[in-house]
């Protein structure tokens, strides 16, 4: 699969099935986020791979209700770091943004795995960091939630979910996402 391919195929779906998280997948997707670029090569981000059914049992309760589709999940990757590790130049704390591309670069593996791999905010970031042992200092950005597409919901989910789930979202045009050489209002609108 080409990165372009992996690109298109990413979805974040809501309906999952379970798949098998064998050593070297945990390893390929570790591998695939620490080559990512950072400043300084910092390297500030911080994953935990949770996939025994004890654990994942008790990360559920920290999930928001809307949420409770990911219960299906066959891994969860808890996403996180400190401003301390890395750059800040003003007040810009990079970290965030370092932490962005190690997860997306980590996305796109799990896309080529054929997997599912769902960033959610909807989770109580101190009981995530109470259940995993995550330090106090920390910012628990997101939660990947991993599993196989499925093609019928089994769990709870919303309609608006399920019909979500038939085609990609709407994505902004082109002339809103970017501009060449200088600013353009057409970004605002």
């Amino acid at each position: 699969m080409t990165v372009k391919e992996a690109i298109q195929k990413r979805r974040a779906y809501r309906i999952l099935g379970p798949v098998e998280i064998k050593d070297e997948i945990l390893e390929e997707l570790g591998e695939a986020a620490r080559l990512a670029p950072s400043c300084y090569n910092n390297q500030p981000w911080r994953f935990i791979f949770v996939r025994e059914r004890q654990r994942l049992h008790e990360l559920y309760a920290a999930l928001s209700p809307g949420n409770a589709w990911a219960k299906k999940s066959s891994l969860i990757i808890a996403v996180f770091g400190m401003k301390k590790n890395d750059c800040v130049i003003g007040d810009r704390e990079y970290y965030l943004f370092d932490i962005g591309l190690a997860t997306a670069q980590l996305i796109l593996k799990a896309t080529e795995f054929d997997m599912v791999a769902h960033p959610i905010a909807g989770f109580s970031p101190e009981k995530v960091k109470e259940i995993l042992g995550i330090p106090a200092d920390a910012m628990v950005i997101t939660l990947l939630i991993i599993g196989k597409r499925a093609k019928e919901s089994t769990t709870d989910i919303s309609q608006k979910q399920i019909d979500a789930e038939e085609q990609r979202p709407p994505r902004h045009p082109a002339s809103r996402v970017y501009s060449v050489d200088a600013y353009s209002k057409e970004l605002d609108e």
